[in-house]
């Protein structure tokens, strides 16, 4: 049985470098759709990357999105479900935090094509990837604060490193977008490209990392990211504040406010 055969969310493909090297590409979505994590969705994109890492085959990866943009964050009555329901609230914590740890401790080099939307628990991979690239027409926005939830997942780990403390607070707090263009100036993300280069260039990235001594590009991987499991303590508080969110109130006025296209109207005196 492929090792790969249980994900339905996903579309896996293997790209043969050469007889001996291959790239792996994840593709979130569908031609016209924008990829949504819903109760399996999210699930799988936590999971993938232990087997990605026990994938002998597999000496590079890419990961983007079809149809609209790259990811367009929790489907909503996922959100509704963690609000209402102790237990999917807990189990979704769990993949949350899995996610983040698996993406950060998978060995292989992981090369990220982002366009369009880019939201929620697919930028968690996207941004935790090594080679983070953006297309011009990406919209990258965190959206947790704007739902009525602390900004979790890997915001607190790996924004202030990457653009800076200041810069930070400004797009977390606001939940202000940021172009691919805007995302490279500040650090964000490590390329930008035409939107017509994006996958050509991940995939020229990616079969780059694939020639490279492994040990060599592995083990810098590992030692680079000791900076973001140094911040495991700091990501673990942000994540436990998120969904402990998600038993408030602020929460159902966020999704009432996204289902009905209007601005949010958040309780002053909910504030602790």
């Amino acid at each position: 049985m492929n090792r790969y055969d249980k994900y339905h969310s996903l579309t896996i493909t293997r790209h043969a470098v050469d007889a001996r090297r291959g790239i792996l590409e994840v593709v979130m979505g569908g031609p016209g759709q924008l990829a949504t994590a819903d109760h399996s969705g999210h699930k799988e994109l936590s999971d993938i990357w232990r087997d990605i890492g026990d994938d002998p085959d597999v000496h590079a990866v890419v990961l983007r999105g079809e149809g609209k943009g790259f990811s367009a964050g929790g489907d909503f009555g996922l959100v509704e479900d963690m609000a209402r329901d102790f237990a999917v609230r807990t189990r979704v914590w769990k993949e949350a935090r899995d996610l983040v740890y698996n993406v950060i401790n998978c060995d292989k080099p992981i090369v990220s094509a982002m366009h369009g939307p880019a939201v929620g628990a697919g930028l968690v991979a996207g941004l935790l990837a090594d080679i983070p690239i953006a297309a011009r027409s990406a919209k990258i926005v965190d959206g947790h604060t704007r739902l009525g939830v602390a900004a979790g997942d890997h915001a607190a780990i790996i924004w202030p490193l990457l653009c800076g403390m200041a810069k930070a607070k400004y797009y977390l707090m606001l939940c202000e977008p940021l172009s691919g263009e805007e995302a490279e100036r500040i650090g964000l993300v490590a390329l930008t490209v035409d939107d017509d280069r994006l996958r050509d260039k991940a995939f020229e990235v990616a079969t780059r990392l694939t020639m490279g001594s492994q040990t060599a590009i592995r083990w810098t991987k590992y030692a680079l990211n000791n900076w973001l499991r140094m911040m495991g303590p700091t990501f673990d508080s942000s994540l436990a504040l998120e969904f402990m969110g998600f038993a408030g109130p602020d929460v159902h006025e966020g999704v009432a406010s996204h289902r009905e296209r209007r601005k949010p109207d958040f309780d002053p005196d909910c504030a602790l």
